[in-house]
């Protein structure tokens, strides 16, 4: 029995090996979505090892390079205080991708477990669940993400928590979707004849068979998640000076933008190339997860 299970975890481990080949295969084929994969992998190295790559310290002020333009000493140049843009850019992204990230590895976790329920049962329990989402989604999604943050006040933590709650629904509703076209298929009903639990057929079968979409839309809303914190950040509801959360660095840039623009374009550039590089990722993933392509 034990030597049973051990085999199947092996041809398990095999099928997921193989099929995260045919993934990267498939996606080395699309040079867009390599060059968003490359750039992002990039930045996320560099602002990772943001305290031995900035050339100066993120909060060290020099009065006598106050708002002074690229140059070979400052590349991004320096803000209104002196501070070096690159080295607050750069460690900056710690903050503001780590938000992204975090944010939608909660809501998709989340999400999924709601739905997972919600599709597998139906009935009543998926009418409770559906519309209580229904309830969250009434809401504009930057509205209700202002309205959670204002609440729980600002802060890192208080700004993921906030963004967090407003991609559950539609991770929820993606996965319950997928689940109910799967959980008629004939191997559910090869699992529930041999008496898999309910928990095993959820976690075992229905959810791994159902995950494309999901990882798919994960990508595209870590994107969407960085904006939302940049926003939170610039209307002074999200990671609060002097950390150097891009949105943060917007808002407090806004005022010298006809003067010195720079202090404005090197985090607003930040925004701009990790959202692209994301698109690219998920528009390449989508293609490389589309069962029409498999062959």
């Amino acid at each position: 029995m034990a030597e049973t299970a051990a085999r199947a975890k092996t041809v398990q481990k095999r099928k997921s090996n193989s099929e995260f080949a045919r993934i990267m295969h498939q996606m080395s084929k699309n040079k867009l979505a390599m060059a968003g994969l490359t750039i992002f992998l990039i930045e996320l190295a560099a602002v990772l090892l943001a305290p031995v790559i900035i050339p100066y310290d993120y909060t060290l002020m020099d009065m006598t390079a106050i708002q002074q333009g690229p140059s070979m000493k400052h590349i991004f140049g320096t803000d209104e205080l002196g501070r070096d843009i690159f080295s607050r850019v750069l460690y900056g992204g710690r903050y503001s991708i780590t938000m992204g990230l975090v944010s939608v590895m909660i809501s998709t976790t989340v999400g999924m477990s709601i739905g997972a329920v919600a599709g597998y049962f139906g009935g009543r329990v998926d009418n409770i669940i559906m519309r209580s989402l229904d309830i969250i989604q009434s809401l504009p999604a930057m509205l209700l993400t202002i309205v959670i943050s204002a609440a729980l006040g600002s802060g890192y933590l208080n700004t993921i928590l906030a963004l967090s709650v407003n991609g559950l629904p539609a991770s929820a509703r993606m996965l319950r979707a997928n689940m109910m076209k799967e959980r008629d298929s004939e191997y559910i009903e090869a699992a529930v004849s041999i008496n898999c639990s309910r928990f095993r057929i959820i976690a075992s079968h229905l959810i791994p068979n159902s995950l494309s979409a999901n990882i798919v839309q994960a990508t595209m809303a870590v994107a969407n998640m960085i904006v939302m914190a940049a926003s939170l950040s610039f209307i002074g509801l999200g990671v609060q000076p002097p950390i150097p959360e891009w949105g943060a660095m917007l808002s407090g840039a806004r005022q010298f933008i006809r003067q010195c623009p720079h202090m404005v374009i090197a985090p607003g550039g930040a925004i701009a190339v990790t959202i692209l590089a994301l698109n690219l990722m998920g528009d390449g993933l989508r293609d490389a997860l589309d069962p029409k392509l498999k062959r």
